[in-house]
C-alpha cells in the first residue's frame, strides 16, 4: 500500500489554496503535532505491518520543506520501524522553492527520499505575487539546480494555468522554461476558485474575473501538445512524465489501490473502506495527549482514535469510485480489469451511457478499453458526473 503523510504548516497561505494548512503555529503546538503523528504511525503499524508492504510514501502539505529536516528524519525512522518498506519504494516530498535549502535536500536524500515535487506554479514573478506565492522564479531555478547537484534524479514540477490575467503567451513561456530544465514529471492544473480562499472572496466582491473558458482550454491543449512533442507521456488528465517516471503514489489513487493517510485531515482507502482524520489541529493533538496508543485497540465502531469519518463501500460505491478515478488516466478503463474486479461487463452496466458519449466525441471505445478523446479530456466532468 501507499502512505500519505500530511504536514499542515505553511509560511503563508496562498490566495488560491483550500488545502488544510496553517500559518504561524507556535513551536510547542507543531512539536505536539509531530509527536501525535508518530503515535498514529505506531498505531497503524500494529494493524498493517504483517498484511501490507509499503511501496510508496508521499509527504505532502502544507509545506513539508518549511520544517526542520530533523522532523522528517523522525517520521521516516518511524515509518521504517513500523512498516515493511520496499527497498525500491518511491518516496516523495513536496517542497516550496523559498523554504528548501541545499542542506535540507542533502538530508532528504540521506533519508532515502528519492522524488521531489517542487511547487513552481509559474515562471512569471508578477503572477507568482498575484497567487500569493512566497518564492520567485529565480528561487525556483536555483533550487532546481541545487536538487540536481545533490543527486535527485526524479523531480516533479507543479504548474498552474488559467490564472486571472495570465495570457497564453505567458503560459507558453512558463512551459518552455520548465521543459528546458528537463524534469522527469510535470503536473499542470487549471486554477479552481474554491470557497474559503482569498480568490473566491475576491470573485464574490467582483474584484477578480475568472479566466475565459476558451482561453483556459487553449492553455490546456497547448500544454498537452508541447509536452508530448518534448518527450513526456500524458498519462493522467493533469499529469505528464518521461517514460518510467509516472508518479507511482498518485497512480494508487487513480487505480483504486490501497493507501493509508496519516496526519491531520488525511484520507485513506483500505480494503474497500474510506476513512478520514479530524481536521482540527487542537483536536488531533489532544487525541495524541489523551490516547495511550499501546493500549487495547478501539472498538469496530471507529477505524482509529484519530479518524472522524468512515464509509464501508458497497459494490455500487466501488464501481462508481472506480469509474471516476480510473477514467482520469489517459489509457482509460480496461474492460477485462473491470469485469475481473466486479464480475460484470462495463458495457453490460453502462452500454447506453458509453454510446451516448461516444456519439458526442467525448470517449473512444476500442476492443479492449474505453478512454477519453482530447475533447473528452476537456469535458471530463460531464462524463464522470454520470457515475457520482
Amino acid at each position: 500500500m501507499g502512505l500519505y503523510i500530511h504536514i499542515p504548516f505553511c509560511m503563508k497561505k496562498c490566495n488560491y489554496c483550500d488545502f488544510l494548512s496553517f500559518v504561524g503555529v507556535p513551536q510547542e503546538q507543531s512539536d505536539a503535532y509531530f509527536q501525535t503523528l508518530l503515535q498514529e504511525i505506531d498505531y497503524f503499524s500494529e494493524d498493517y505491518r504483517n498484511i501490507y508492504y509499503v511501496d510508496t510514501v508521499f509527504i505532502g502539505g502544507g509545506t513539508p520543506s518549511l520544517i526542520d529536516s530533523s522532523y522528517i528524519s523522525k517520521l521516516m525512522d518511524a515509518v521504517r520501524t513500523g512498516f515493511e518498506v520496499d527497498k525500491n519504494a518511491e518516496i516523495s516530498i513536496e517542497t516550496n522553492p523559498k523554504t528548501v535549502t541545499k542542506d535540507k535536500l542533502k538530508e532528504y536524500l540521506n533519508l532515502g527520499i528519492n522524488r521531489l515535487s517542487m511547487g513552481a506554479q509559474s515562471c512569471d514573478d508578477e503572477l507568482l505575487r498575484y497567487l500569493g506565492r512566497v518564492h520567485t522564479t529565480d528561487d525556483f531555478i536555483k533550487n532546481y539546480i541545487s536538487a540536481r547537484e545533490c543527486g535527485f534524479k526524479n523531480i516533479n514540477i507543479d504548474l498552474i494555468f488559467g490564472i486571472p490575467g495570465q495570457t497564453l503567451a505567458v503560459w507558453k513561456y512558463t512551459l518552455n522554461q520548465v521543459i528546458g530544465l528537463c524534469p522527469e514529471h510535470i503536473s499542470f492544473y487549471s486554477l479552481q476558485l474554491e470557497e474559503g480562499t482569498k480568490f473566491y472572496s475576491m470573485l464574490q466582491k467582483g474584484t477578480l474575473t475568472e479566466t475565459d473558458e476558451k482561453l483556459d482550454r487553449s492553455m490546456y491543449s497547448y500544454a498537452i501538445k508541447l509536452l508530448s512533442k518534448s518527450g513526456y507521456v500524458h498519462y493522467e488528465i493533469s499529469n505528464a512524465a518521461k517514460n518510467g517516471y509516472q508518479c507511482r503514489h498518485n497512480l494508487k489513487y487513480w487505480s483504486m489501490e490501497d493507501y493509508l493517510g496519516l496526519g491531520l485531515g488525511a484520507h485513506s482507502f483500505i480494503e474497500g473502506t474510506r476513512f478520514s482524520n479530524v481536521i482540527s489541529l487542537e483536536q488531533y493533538v489532544n487525541i495524541g495527549k489523551e490516547y495511550k496508543y499501546k493500549q487495547k485497540k478501539m472498538t469496530d465502531e471507529s477505524i482509529s482514535p484519530f479518524s472522524c469519518w468512515q464509509h464501508h463501500n458497497t459494490k455500487e460505491d466501488n464501481i462508481s469510485d472506480y469509474l471516476i478515478t480510473v477514467m482520469r488516466k489517459t489509457q482509460g478503463i480496461q474492460f477485462d480489469d473491470f469485469k475481473n474486479r466486479f464480475g460484470i461487463g462495463l458495457e453490460q452496466l453502462y452500454g447506453n451511457v458509453l454510446r451516448k458519449y461516444q456519439n458526442q466525441g467525448l470517449i473512444e471505445i476500442s476492443a479492449d478499453r474505453v478512454y477519453f478523446t482530447e475533447k473528452g479530456m476537456d469535458l471530463a466532468n460531464i462524463f464522470l458526473a454520470e457515475f457520482v
